[in-house]
C-alpha cells in the first residue's frame, strides 16, 4: 500500500500519482508553511475544493485523510501507522513546497510525479531539476538564476518538441484503502472553513471544472483569438470570450493534460480562422508552461527580480497612491474598472490585468512586488508561477523582449473597450458618461469631468507626466542615461 499525498491537486481524475496497480490511501496535510502562502480568497476556494474531493472519495468507498501539521512529520507518522511502503505526490515548484517535499524525501520512501505542467521543466534542462538549475542557468547581476532560454520563443520551440502525455483515468474504487483501519483521525476537520472570501465563489469541484471546459470547447474555443481582448464580449459573454478556467487550474480541479487534450483534439480538426483561434488558446497554455519554467529555475520569482536591470530601479514609496490603486480610485477608468472587477469577483480579465499592472509599476513607479502581493490576496485564480512572471514581464524585470514597455491606459481603453461597456459595468459613477468622453477622461479639464461624474475621483497622476517619469527612471536603470 502507498500513500497518495494530495497537494495542489484537488481532484481524482488525471492525477499520475493515483495511476498504476498499487493500493492507495489518499491524504491531505494542512501544513502551516504552505497555508501562509495562500491568499484569503483562495483559501476559501481551496476549502470548497477539499469538500468536493472528500465527497468524491466517499462516493468511491473510502475517505480523504486530513491531518494538520508539518508535512514530513505527519506523513512519517501515517506511514508508521498504516505500514505504507511509499508516499506518492506531485512535484511543487514554489520555495515553500520545495522545502516541504525535500523534507519528506529525506525521511521517507517517495515517488514524485509531474502533474502541474505538461512538460517537466527538468526535461528542458537536461535531467534532474536541482542539478539542472546549477548547470543550465545563467545569473544576473544580483546572482539570481535565470533560464538558459532568453525568450519565450526560444523556450516555445524547445517545449513544442517535447511529448505531451495523455490524461490518466480516475483510480478504481477497489484500489483505494478504507480509512477504518486508522485510529480516530478520519473525521479531521477540513481547513479554512471559517475563512470569509467576501465574494461569491464559483462551484469548486472537478465536475464543475469539467463542465466549464466542455462549455468553452463547445462555445468559446473556436473564436478565442478574436474575443480574448474584446472587453465588451467579456461583459456580455464572460465564459465564451475567454475560458474562465483559471480558478480551476490554479487549485488543480482540472488537469493540465485533460485541458491540453481537449484543445489539441479540436486543433487537429480545425481549419482557417478556427485553427488560428484554437492555436491562440494553445499558446496561452504554453505561456503558462513558460512561467513554470521560470519558477523552476528561479524559485524566488515572487520576491526577486528575474532578470535584474543594470542599475537599481528607483521605485517610489507612495502608500496613498498604492491604496488608491487597490481601491480602484485612480481616476483612470480602465484601471479602476479592472481593480473593481478584481475586488468584486476575485478575478480580473487579462487585458485590464496587464493595464493595471503597468499603471502601478510605470505610471505610479511602485514596486511590482506590492502589486503581486495584492493579487495573491484577492485572486481566486492566483497562480504562483504565472502571477509573478506576468508582473515581472510588465515591470521590465522579467522576460519581455521590450526593455521598457508601458501600457497607456487611455489608448488601451480606446482599443479594447471603445464603447465603454467594461468600464460602465464595473465603475457605476461612470455609467452615464458617453464613450467619447470616457476615452479622453484622464486628459480632460477637471471642470469637464465634474460635469459628467462629480463623485468619481480625479486622476492621481498626470497621464503624460507619468509616462515621461517612467521613461526616465527605467532609462536610468537600463543605463541609457
Amino acid at each position: 500500500m502507498d500513500i497518495y499525498w494530495h497537494r495542489r491537486d484537488h481532484r481524482t481524475v488525471d492525477v499520475r500519482g493515483l495511476a498504476g496497480e498499487a493500493r492507495l490511501l489518499p491524504v491531505y496535510v494542512v501544513d502551516p508553511a504552505v497555508v501562509e502562502t495562500l491568499g484569503t480568497r483562495q483559501r476559501a476556494f481551496v476549502h470548497r475544493a477539499l469538500e468536493s474531493l472528500r465527497a468524491r472519495y466517499r462516493e468511491l468507498g473510502t475517505d480523504l485523510v486530513v491531518r494538520h501539521g508539518e508535512a514530513a512529520a505527519v506523513l512519517e507518522g501515517l506511514t508508521a501507522e498504516t505500514g505504507a511502503e511509499c508516499v506518492r505526490y506531485a512535484e511543487g515548484y514554489t520555495p515553500a513546497r520545495r522545502v516541504q517535499q525535500a523534507r519528506v524525501d529525506d525521511r521517507l520512501e517517495t515517488r514524485r510525479f509531474v502533474d502541474t505542467v505538461l512538460v517537466d521543466p527538468a526535461s528542458l534542462m537536461g535531467g534532474d531539476l536541482d542539478v539542472a538549475r546549477e548547470n543550465s542557468t545563467t545569473r544576473g547581476d544580483s546572482g539570481a538564476e535565470i533560464s538558459s532560454y532568453d525568450t519565450y520563443s526560444q523556450f516555445y520551440r524547445a517545449w513544442q518538441r517535447e511529448p505531451k502525455p495523455d490524461p490518466v483515468a480516475e483510480p478504481n474504487a477497489d484500489r483505494l484503502v478504507s480509512v477504518e483501519r486508522l485510529d480516530d483521525h478520519e473525521s479531521t476537520a477540513l481547513p479554512f472553513a471559517d475563512v470569509d472570501p467576501s465574494i461569491s465563489l464559483p462551484e469548486a469541484s472537478q465536475g464543475a471544472a469539467r463542465e466549464r471546459l466542455e462549455a468553452f470547447c463547445d462555445r468559446g474555443l473556436d473564436s478565442y483569438g478574436d474575443t480574448r481582448d474584446d472587453l465588451a464580449a467579456a461583459v456580455d459573454n464572460p465564459t465564451q470570450a475567454v475560458s474562465r478556467l483559471s480558478p480551476y487550474l490554479a487549485v488543480g480541479l482540472v488537469g493540465i493534460r485533460e485541458l491540453w487534450q481537449a484543445v489539441a483534439t479540436r486543433y487537429v480538426e480545425a481549419t482557417g480562422d478556427v485553427e488560428r483561434n484554437v492555436e491562440s488558446y494553445g499558446s496561452e497554455i504554453a505561456w503558462r508552461e513558460w512561467a513554470y519554467h521560470q519558477l523552476s529555475v528561479h524559485p524566488q520569482l515572487a520576491t526577486e527580480d528575474y532578470d535584474p536591470l543594470p542599475n537599481e530601479i528607483e521605485w517610489r514609496d507612495a502608500p496613498a497612491d498604492l491604496a488608491a490603486w487597490k481601491r480602484g480610485e485612480t481616476g483612470f477608468p480602465l484601471v479602476d474598472a479592472g481593480m473593481a472587477q478584481l475586488e468584486a469577483e476575485g478575478y480580473i480579465h487579462n487585458r485590464p490585468r496587464q493595464v493595471v499592472a503597468s499603471f502601478l509599476t510605470k505610471h505610479l513607479l511602485i514596486d511590482w512586488r506590492a502589486g503581486e502581493r495584492h493579487f495573491r490576496d484577492r485572486l481566486i485564480d492566483y497562480d504562483p508561477a504565472t502571477n509573478p512572471a506576468s508582473w515581472q514581464w510588465i515591470a521590465s524585470t522579467g522576460t519581455d523582449s521590450v526593455d521598457n514597455r508601458i501600457f497607456d491606459p487611455v489608448s488601451q481603453f480606446e482599443k479594447y473597450d471603445p464603447d465603454g461597456r467594461f468600464v460602465r459595468a464595473y465603475v457605476p459613477q461612470l455609467a452615464d458618461v458617453p464613450a467619447e468622453v470616457l476615452a479622453k477622461w484622464p486628459t480632460l479639464e477637471a471642470t469637464t469631468r465634474d460635469e459628467y461624474a462629480p463623485s468619481y475621483p480625479d486622476p492621481i497622476v498626470d497621464r503624460n507626466e507619468g509616462f515621461r517619469r517612467a521613461k526616465a527612471v527605467f532609462g536610468a536603470a537600463l543605463g541609457e542615461q
